[in-house]
Formats: C-alpha cells, sequence, structure tokens
C-alpha cells in the first residue's frame, strides 16, 4: 500500500520500530511499540552507520572514524590477488555505492531490461550474501536509450542506518526493509517521474525524513518522506523557468534539457539546516525540515551528476553536462542570487560525473576525459591539472592523508593532496567502476561493473 500525504511541515525527531506502518496498528498496540521504540531508541543511541549513503558521513567522500580521526588504517596497494579479502559476484547491474553498518554491505541492482529491481545484503566478513531481495517489477520500463553505457536501472545509492535501510530507484520505487530480516517494512511506487535515461539521484537522510530527488523529462521535484512510514512529509517543485519550448533540436523535444542526476548535500550554516541541490539550469538551497526554497543560482546547463560540496559558507556546484562549470557560491542570500553570489567559475577540464573533493582548502575534479585538476577552493586558481590517464564516474575519496581516484577501467590511483602532483600507488581489478568506494574500518568495499570487493591490508603488509 502506498502511505497518504501528511501536512506540508516534518515532526521533530522520533524512534521508530522496524513494524507495519502505524495507522494499522491498534490503540493499545500502538501503545505497547512506542515504549519498546523508546527502549530501542535508547539502546542504540550510540549505533551508527560505517558508510551511510552515497560518499559517506558527511556526504563529501571524507573517511573518519566516529572520534573524527582521519587515520584509518585503509590499504594503499592492492590487485586480484594482493589485498583482497574477498570477491563476490554481484547479479545482474548496478551502480549504486554500497553502503555498510553493523557488519553488513547493502547495494542494489536491476535487471538490465529494467522488468526487476533488488536489494542485495551482503556479510561484510565473508562475502557472503544474506539478502537478494527482489523489491519491485516494471512491466514496461523505458529503454535507456543512448545513456545505456553510463547509466543503469539501478544507479541511486542507498541509505542505511541500525536496523534500516532505504533503497531506491526512482520513479520505479522506494523501499525501507529490515536488515536483520530482509523484509520490506514499506514501499513507494507512486512518485512519478519520466527519468528518461534511467534515474540516478541517490537518497539522502536527514533526521526523521529521507529525501527524494526526481529531475526527469516530465517532472522535476524533491520529496521527503517519514522514514518510519514511507508517508510523504513535503514535495517541493523546481522553481526554474524552462523556457526551452522553441528550441530546436530532438533533446529539447525529448526533455533532456530539464532532467538531472545529481544528489542533494546537507549542511548547517549560521546554525541551520540547509539542502544544497544541483537540477537543471539552476542550482538551489532549500530548507530540509519544510522544503521551502531560500535561493537559486542559474546556469544554462543541465544533466548535471556531481554532488555539491559545501565549505566557510561557500557552495560549490558544478552546473551540468555539456558546459561542465564549478561555480562557487556564497551562501546568505534570498531569491536568485546569480548576479550577486557567485563568487568565482572553473570553466575547463571539470568532471561532469565523479563529485569533487575538497581537502585543506583545495579542490580536486577528475574529468571523465582523464584529467584530475587541483584548484585553490577560495579564488578557484588553478594550482595544477594533469592527464593521468583513464576515465572517470566514481567519485574520489579522501583518507590517510590520501586521495583515491577509480576509474572506468578499474584502476584507482592514489595521490598525495596538496598544491604539486604526487601519485603515490596504481592498483588495478578486473572490472571498471562505476559506483564510489565505501569504507569502514581498514577496509574498503569497492564495486565494479561485476563484483563487491573487500579491499584491506593484510597483516604482513599493514604500516
Amino acid at each position: 500500500m502506498n502511505p497518504p500525504a501528511c501536512p506540508p511541515h516534518a515532526p521533530a525527531e522520533t524512534p521508530f520500530l522496524p513494524c507495519a506502518p502505524r495507522w494499522h496498528a491498534p490503540r493499545h498496540a500502538a501503545r505497547r511499540a512506542g515504549l519498546l521504540a523508546v527502549l530501542i531508541a535508547t539502546a542504540a543511541s550510540t549505533a551508527r552507520a560505517d558508510w551511510p549513503e552515497f560518499r559517506g558521513p558527511r556526504g563529501d567522500g571524507h573517511v573518519v572514524e566516529s572520534d573524527g580521526s582521519r587515520l584509518v588504517g585503509l590499504p594503499l596497494h592492492w590487485n586480484e590477488t594482493s589485498n583482497v579479502t574477498w570477491k563476490t559476484a554481484i547479479p545482474h547491474r548496478g551502480w549504486s555505492t554500497p553502503v555498510v553498518c553493523e557488519g553488513q554491505v547493502w547495494l542494489t541492482t536491476a535487471t538490465e531490461d529494467g522488468h526487476d529491481f533488488f536489494a542485495i545484503g551482503v556479510d561484510a566478513e565473508t562475502g557472503r550474501i544474506r539478502f537478494n531481495q527482489r523489491v519491485f517489477h516494471s512491466e514496461n520500463p523505458e529503454s535507456l536509450g543512448n545513456g545505456a553505457s553510463m547509466n543503469c536501472y539501478a544507479t541511486p545509492s542507498p541509505v542505511i542506518e541500525p536496523g534500516r535501510v532505504y533503497v531506491h530507484f526512482g520513479s520505479f520505487g522506494t523501499a525501507c526493509l529490515d536488515t536483520r530480516t530482509g523484509n520490506v517494512l514499506w514501499k513507494r511506487d507512486d512518485l512519478p517521474c519520466r527519468h528518461y535515461r534511467g534515474p540516478s539521484s541517490s537518497l539522502v537522510r536527514f533526521e526523521n525524513l529521507i529525501i527524494l530527488t526526481m529531475d526527469g523529462a516530465d517532472l522535476q521535484y524533491h520529496a521527503a518522506l517519514d522514514r518510519r512510514t514511507g508517508r510523504t512529509v513535503w514535495k517541493t517543485d523546481r522553481s526554474v523557468t524552462w523556457n526551452d519550448e522553441h528550441v530546436p533540436g530532438q533533446m529539447a523535444r525529448d526533455g533532456d534539457l530539464r532532467k538531472a542526476h545529481s544528489t542533494p548535500l546537507i549542511a548547517t550554516v549560521a546554525g541551520e539546516p540547509q539542502m544544497f541541490s544541483a537540477g537543471a539550469k539552476a542550482a538551489y538551497a532549500y530548507n530540509p525540515r519544510t522544503g521551502r526554497e531560500l535561493w537559486k543560482v542559474q546556469y544554462p546547463d543541465w544533466s548535471v551528476a556531481p554532488r555539491p560540496l559545501y565549505h566557510q559558507d561557500t557552495v560549490f556546484f558544478v552546473t551540468g553536462l555539456t558546459k561542465k562549470e564549478l561555480w562557487a557560491v556564497r551562501t546568505g542570500g534570498q531569491g536568485d542570487v546569480t548576479a550577486t553570489h557567485v563568487a568565482w567559475k572553473l570553466k575547463t577540464r571539470v568532471g561532469k560525473y565523479a563529485s569533487p573533493l575538497l581537502v585543506d582548502g583545495l579542490i580536486y575534479t577528475a574529468a571523465e576525459e582523464s584529467f584530475v585538476t587541483c584548484l585553490d577552493a577560495h579564488t578557484g586558481k588553478t594550482i595544477w591539472t594533469e592527464r593521468l590517464g583513464g576515465k572517470y564516474a566514481a567519485s574520489p575519496v579522501y583518507a590517510d592523508g590520501r586521495l583515491y581516484f577509480l576509474d572506468q577501467q578499474g584502476v584507482t590511483r592514489v595521490l598525495k593532496p596538496g598544491r604539486a602532483l604526487d601519485i603515490l600507488a596504481t592498483n588495478t581489478l578486473d572490472s571498471g567502476f562505476m559506483a564510489s568506494p565505501a569504507a569502514s574500518g581498514k577496509a574498503f568495499y569497492l564495486r565494479t561493473k561485476t563484483h563487491l570487493y573487500r579491499v584491506e591490508s593484510s597483516p604482513q603488509t599493514r604500516s
């Protein structure tokens, strides 16, 4: 059953139970469930997911321990015969980032024809597939068209927390599963969007909400669901004016000029949460509790994929697929701030698929065309740009004082951050990377086009 809509506001953070939607429960059962939820929440108050969503605990690609430490002991070197703890074949096709919590790794996959959609749970220690749950079925999925080489039907990454994992396949459906049993707790398949070349934007968790991004050829909006029940809490349409009705060309007629693939980022600005979201023709700031638009900047581009970054009252947006510019936008504005709050623009060699990475005041962007560029986050000045080889779709991560860039051919280049290029290692696995990496403890969980790997230094190679 699809949950009904709630009023357009988000209730305060409350505990939840992995049980049936509350509107089905008798009154006395609801009271018992509420008491048990409080006890469970108290016992699990310190529990957290190691890699809860796309780009990790902070959404910026930084690997950090719960105490804030950045030295976690992840490997520098690996290949098919070295520092691979296990390797597990993943059926069908999926580019979603693995998420990790309580000794489990979850990811999504779908049949290549887009008829069936699955949530897969893997034991983090052994690599054994514990759950392979078909969550949705589509009788007539739209073909990916010429986007099939870059996208698939299971590109959006899940969100995980103790006891629950949330999976998303765009308009094909969103669901919550119990990580202990694999059972579906709630699902939605009534949120429309013609993705046209496939869904891509990943889920975001905020307080008691799971936030969806639906930037299609026909409809463009955010929707926030109550993570306990799946009910709609708020829904906000994109506000940009399209003005493309008379633009010539097949892309305009097909709706490509209105599409986007980016995942929002939530950060605290002046003590309040703001959600930064890049769409077609504009990027926005929203109040994530209510969905209210705060400001936007407009640009002449579309099909943006990278996730924004935030640093010191500045948001960094990639503008799209064709012009591929990186914009620095100062926060604090209202309404349309295009003319007043854009601090600088980088117009060359910007990654159009991989999200940028910011470390110690420097931004690193990996282009699909094999270039990696380092620039100053404050000024936008290019520090260095080098052709390293490879094409980049997976987003890089920062850990143990190193930058890890994974390319579509299966090569990971490990760089030392700084104002001069310093390549520390080059590692190769058999199949290419479309999914971004995850980390937990001293291990990477790397998803190639065919397998999931646990990569970890053996005792003999640990430094």
